[in-house]
Order: C-alpha cells, then sequence, then structure tokens
C-alpha cells in the first residue's frame, strides 16, 4: 500500500523554498517575502483558534468518557502557550458557555453532553431572546382590562377538596371511560354512577366521557403489553335493509364539524393586569418553555416568577398550568391536586383580570371532575355563575355539573332559566329535552332534542342526544327516529343504524347473532345446555317473591308488564349471597373466566310475566355477546327480535347475539318465561384487552 500522503510525511522530507527579488533588488525567501517579513498577527491568533477548538473538543470527550482531571489539564496548557485560554472563549466560543457563567469549563461540557440541567435564568434568558427575535412587532394589550372586584363569597363557597370519606367517599379509586378499547383505568365508582345515572348511565345508553372522569391509574404500569400478533381481523358490519333508512335532507347535522364550530369563535381573553404587561417578557419566556413541552423546567422557571411577583395572578396561572402540564406527564394524581389548588390561588389574588379568572376557575373545575371530584367542580362553577351572571355557557356548564351528581332537577331549573334568557341555546335545549326523557316525558322532550340537534350548536355534536330522540321517537311509533340514528351513524357515534352502542372497541367482528362454533365458547355452551334442568330448579327455587331476589328491571326499558332479574355477577364480580342461594349453578360457571371475568356483562336469571313488551333499544357496548338459556319457555307467545331477525327461545338451548345492535322483546304468553342470562367476552378481544377495558 503507498503511503498516505498527510502532514506527518510531509514534515519527514525538507523542502527549501525558492528565492525571489525585492523591489530594492534584495534576494529574500519566498515565505518570508510572502509574510512581509515576519509572522503575521493574523496567522498567530489562527493557530491559537485552532488549539481552542481544539480542547473544546477535548474537553467534551474527556468530560464524556472521565479519563483525566480536566482542570488541571486546562491550567497545563494556558501555562505552556502563554495566553487566557478563557478570554478566547469570552470571545470567539460563547456558543459553548452553556451555563451561563461567561466562560467554558467542565461544567459547560457536562450541561452539552446532558449529564447536567441548564440553569432556570439561562433557559428563561434564551427564551426572552427568542421571543424577541420571533416577536419583534409584538404590541402589548391595552390598558382597558383592568382587575374586577370578586363579589363577597363565604369561605365554605368552595369546600376543600379533603379525602374525607363523608364528602367525597371515592375519591380514592380510579376510573375511567373507553370508546377506542385503549384506556387501562377503573371504574367509577357504584355510588357516584349511581347519582349521575340519569345523565350518564340512561338506560339502554351506555357510559361517556362525561359519566366517568379519568384518574391517572399507576397502576397501568403492572399489566403486560398487548402481543403484536393478536390483533383482531375488521369485518364490515352488515347492510341495513333500505326501508329503515330514508335518505336525508341537508341541514346542520350533515354539514362538517368545523363549519359547525366556526359560530363559536371567541376572543382572545385578557389574562395580563396593568403590572403584568411589564413582566410580560419574562411571563412569555416561561409560558414558552410550557407551550414547547418542557413541563419541568416551566415549572421552576414559573415558581421563580411566583416568588418574584407573589402578586401576579399571571404567574400563579402559568405555575398551575404547568403543574397540571407535569401531572399528565407524570400520571400523578397528586400533582393534579397540586394544580388545582394553585388554579383557585390564582383566582383569588387581587387585580386578576376577569378573563384570567374565568379561565383560571373552568380549569379548576374541569381538572376536579377530571378526578371524580364532582361536588368540588360543581362548587366551582356555582362561584363561575356568581362572578358572571350572564355567561350562559358558564350555566350551561353547571347544569352539567348538576346532571353528574344526579341532581336532575338543579339541573332542569338552571337549562330553564338558560333558554328563558336565551331560547335558542342548543346546548341548553338538548340537555333540557334529556332531562324531560329521563322523567318519561317523552312526547316533550322531542322537540328539544330535535331542536338542539338541528342547531348545530357546540356540544350538541353527542351520540347520546341523537340516541334518545331516536328512542323517543320510536316509543312514539314514529318511523323518522331511523332518520336520526342513521345522522348519528354519519356523524361517527353509532357503527350503524343498527348497531347504537357508543362504548366500542374498533374492529371486532359485527353481527347480530351468533352460534355457538361462531363464539369459540363451545365448552361453555354444552355445559349450559346439558346442565339446563339444575339451573332451572335452583331459579325456581328463589323464585318466590317473598325472598326479595328477584329484583324489578329498573331500567325504564318496558313499555308494559313485569321484568324481574336475580343477578350473580356483576361487573366481572361474584355477587356472594346470591350465589349462596344458587351454589350449583355458580358452581358450574366458576372454570368460565370468558363469563365470570366478562367487566363488561353479567350473568343473571330473567322471569318475564305475561303481557309484557320491552323497547327496542341496544346495550352499551360491543365487547361482549349475550347467551339466552330457555329454562321455563311457554309452548307460543314468547318470542325477541335483534335488527330484523325474530327468533324464539326453547327449552334446554342457547341463543347467542349482539345486544348492542338493536333488539325487541315480547312475552304475550298464558305463563312466566324464565331464561339464564350469560355475557362472554367478545371472542376477538385479545386477553391484555379483557384485562385493561373499563367495567359497564
Amino acid at each position: 500500500m503507498a503511503p498516505r500522503k498527510n502532514f506527518r510525511n510531509q514534515a519527514k522530507k525538507e523542502v527549501k523554498p525558492a528565492a525571489v527579488v525585492n523591489k530594492n533588488g534584495v534576494k529574500v525567501e519566498a515565505s518570508v517575502a510572502a509574510s512581509g517579513g515576519g509572522f503575521s498577527g493574523t496567522k498567530i491568533f489562527t493557530w491559537f483558534m485552532v488549539l481552542a477548538l481544539l480542547g473544546v473538543w477535548s474537553s467534551v470527550a474527556v468530560v464524556w468518557f472521565d479519563l483525566v482531571d480536566y482542570d488541571n489539564v486546562i491550567a497545563e496548557r494556558a501555562k505552556e502557550f502563554r495566553f487566557n485560554f478563557s478570554e478566547v472563549l469570552q470571545g470567539k466560543l460563547s456558543a459553548y458557555d452553556a451555563d451561563g457563567d461567561g466562560d467554558f469549563d467542565v461544567e459547560d461540557a457536562k450541561v452539552l453532553l446532558g449529564l447536567k440541567e441548564r440553569p432556570v435564568s439561562v433557559l428563561l434568558r434564551e427564551a426572552k431572546e427568542e421571543s424577541a427575535v420571533k416577536e419583534p412587532d409584538a404590541v402589548p394589550p391595552p390598558d382597558d382590562d383592568a382587575a374586577v372586584p370578586l363579589p363577597p363569597i363565604s369561605d365554605d363557597f368552595i369546600p376543600d377538596d379533603s379525602r374525607d370519606e363523608a364528602t367525597h367517599p371515592y375519591e380514592d379509586e380510579n376510573n375511567a371511560i373507553d370508546t377506542k378499547g385503549e384506556l387501562v383505568e377503573k371504574a367509577q365508582p357504584q355510588q357516584t354512577l349511581e347519582e349521575s345515572k340519569q345523565y350518564n348511565n340512561q338506560p339502554g345508553s351506555p357510559e361517556t366521557k362525561e359519566t366517568v372522569q379519568l384518574r391517572y391509574n399507576a397502576e397501568a404500569e403492572s399489566v403486560p403489553e398487548p402481543e403484536a400478533d393478536v390483533e383482531p381481523e375488521v369485518e364490515s358490519v352488515p347492510e341495513l335493509e333500505a326501508e329503515f333508512v330514508p335518505e336525508l335532507k341537508e341541514n346542520a347535522e350533515d354539514q362538517p364539524k368545523d363549519k359547525l364550530k366556526e359560530k363559536a369563535k371567541k376572543k382572545k381573553p385578557k389574562l395580563l393586569n396593568k403590572f403584568e404587561k411589564t413582566i410580560k417578557t419574562e411571563i412569555d419566556a416561561a409560558e414558552k418553555l410550557r407551550k414547547k413541552g418542557k413541563v419541568e423546567e416551566a415549572v421552576r422557571a414559573f415558581e421563580t416568577l411566583v416568588l418574584q411577583y407573589p402578586q401576579s395572578p399571571r404567574c400563579r396561572y402559568g405555575k398551575a398550568l404547568a403543574e397540571d402540564g407535569l401531572a399528565e406527564k407524570m400520571l400523578s394524581n397528586d400533582m393534579l391536586q397540586k394544580a388545582i389548588g394553585t388554579y383557585k390561588e390564582a383566582s383569588e389574588l387581587p387585580n386578576a383580570t376577569p378573563d384570567l379568572i374565568k379561565a383560571t376557575l373552568k380549569k379548576r373545575a374541569e381538572r376536579q371532575q377530571f378526578l371524580g371530584r364532582m361536588r368540588g367542580a360543581l362548587a366551582t362553577l356555582e362561584k363561575l355563575v356568581q362572578i358572571f351572571p350572564e355567561d350562559m355557557a358558564l350555566k350551561n356548564d353547571l347544569g352539567v355539573a348538576h346532571l353528574l351528581i344526579g341532581d336532575n332537577n338543579s339541573a332542569k331549573r338552571v337549562y330553564e332559566e338558560v333558554l328563558a334568557t336565551a331560547p335558542s341555546d342548543g346546548f341548553a335545549k338538548v340537555h333540557y329535552g334529556f332531562i324531560l326523557k329521563s322523567e318519561n316525558k317523552i312526547a316533550e322532550s322531542i322537540p328539544f332534542l330535535r331542536d338542539g340537534l338541528e342547531s348545530g350548536d357546540p356540544g350538541t355534536d353527542d351520540g347520546r342526544f341523537y340516541f334518545h330522540l331516536g328512542d323517543a321517537l320510536q316509543r312514539m311509533g314514529d318511523d323518522s327516529a331511523y332518520k336520526w340514528y342513521e345522522r348519528g351513524h354519519q356523524r361517527g357515534h353509532f357503527a350503524s343504524v343498527w348497531q347504537r352502542s357508543l362504548y366500542n372497541v374498533d374492529g371486532l367482528k359485527a353481527q347480530p347473532w351468533w352460534t355457538p362454533k361462531d363464539t369459540g365458547y363451545m365448552d361453555l355452551v354444552k355445559t349450559l345446555e346439558r346442565n339446563w334442568r339444575i339451573i332451572r330448579d335452583e331459579a325456581q327455587s328463589v323464585m318466590d317473591k317473598t325472598t326479595g331476589l328477584f329484583v324489578p328491571e329498573e331500567e325504564n326499558l318496558r313499555e308494559k308488564g313485569e321484568w324481574g332479574q336475580f343477578t350473580l355477577w356483576q361487573q366481572g364480580k361474584k355477587a356472594g349471597e346470591s350465589c349462596r342461594s344458587v351454589p350449583k349453578t355458580c358452581g358450574l360457571l366458576e372454570r368460565y373466566p370468558e363469563a365470570t371475568g366478562c367487566k363488561r356483562g353479567q350473568i343473571k336469571f330473567s322471569v318475564m310475566q305475561p303481557g309484557t313488551h320491552v323497547w327496542p333499544h341496544t346495550g352499551p357496548t360491543n365487547c361482549r355477546l349475550r347467551m339466552h338459556l330457555g329454562l321455563v319457555i311457554p309452548k307460543t307467545g314468547c318470542k325477541i327480535r335483534c335488527t330484523n331477525d325474530t327468533r324464539a327461545w326453547e327449552e334446554g338451548k342457547v341463543l347467542i347475539f349482539d345486544d348492542s345492535f338493536e333488539h325487541e322483546v315480547w312475552q304475550d304468553a298464558d305463563s312466566y318465561r324464565l331464561i339464564f342470562i350469560v355475557d362472554v367476552w367478545h371472542p376477538e378481544l385479545t386477553q391484555y384487552q379483557r384485562q385493561t377495558l373499563s367495567p359497564i
């Protein structure tokens, strides 16, 4: 191999430069002539810069590999070459000064390598400089946003969010919503669901985002990750018959969501008081960190500002927002509770602008609901309405807060006030119609639900309102119900006109009727059918009304008649007392986790007396299938319709259907009908999904 042509090889062979004649006729060396007779200052400085740069990157390497004492090396090199290393850095290498102390040293190298965080002062300074470059024409807001004095409010108006069980008995339990099968949270506490069921857990309608508020759940970390090769195959929903889907006219429901929201544009809120305009640059610098997702640095920056300006509402509001963002990043309830407290502090400082008070308390109420603290959120919203009585949007939010704790009467009064002032308010209309329907005022509810949906106002495009308007129309014998179901489907709320559950996992096979082979649960079906007489005998032994075990159906699904149920498992939890009454039946089911572990279903006996009719309705979720085992079936008069296919039960045989599709029941026999209902997980759900889906 030929030797490399580098500086080392060239140094081995001296070449004497040719002589040249200067203007005085004297021969001089070419190198001397070129340099003007000696070494130039530029060349010396160039060599100093080369050495300086070598020092910079040597420092980085030394710190990274932790090889030598960097301070001693710098000292020796400075002594050897007789120049001040830090002066060169200050003049030409300031870009490497990472800690803001004016020179480059070991600490700077550590920052550059990510081994040490940059000081808050440096971050704020850089954010200010960036703001100055990117926003040269920024104009401070006008001075017409003086603070509004708060009306006198008693100290107990907003209660402390203590964890005392008397006031918040369920706040330590985690709960969640799940519309896509992606969240890994626990269910809302039973009492809270009972309080809000009129609004959120209405019969036949699923829980929604307002039903059960998300809380951060550290337990999610213990759930194994899903396997990549067990994704369910996506199958299409069966097409519907044409007569149930009339053509639609162009209206607000058919418009894109963007257009519907155009009318809701709001002016930019004024959050700074007069003093805060003088420190706007500092606030903007800290805010920029938060908006860039650097929430830890933003929290420190706003804490510094709060210490510096303790009476600044905007600085404290920024601190609350940063803490809120950090809580989300950490999945920490404790950090979120700290943010909720800081929001309150910001709203109570003197000289807060009206817009800041409104923004702060709205955010506080939202995060209280997120934690499941519905009564605390209600108190916060009541304070907001007291301060801003003319704001109909706040009153609408207050009405929802009443619904969330099950206080329909108070919510009704709030919406009546809103509609008296703003009769075309679509949000108030759909909620008022919803309340009327929950009171079984079916005919009265229809115009409010319909007009509210047609308004296209923000907050009206909700699957529940399409669901309940269609349901009300069906109960009035009006086939236009399917027109609204179709609109709900087009808006993305329903999988189809028939399948109207809202609590769904995408991609699951969707068909109204199933065979045992389709489900893969052949062993369970055989066990039920082989032992149907044992199950029947135990059920009949506890059917006597004096036992009180069979309770009337309370979901407002009956048009007429009597319908009782006796539950053995609910949301994957065994009812121990009930199973002691029918031990053989429960013993048969214990080895089938697809049934006993189905957190989105039930296992129960169902008895229906003659003359009973159950309205068309759908279940809340597509995550389960429902098995009906016939126990006592009259020869004629009992039938069940799912979509447009009607079938009858047989004693000792299992019927399987997907109750997320519309179904209806008639009992026109001369004696009672008794069946055993067993809900099972949809067979295409993975084990991970079965573990992590929230209960219903």
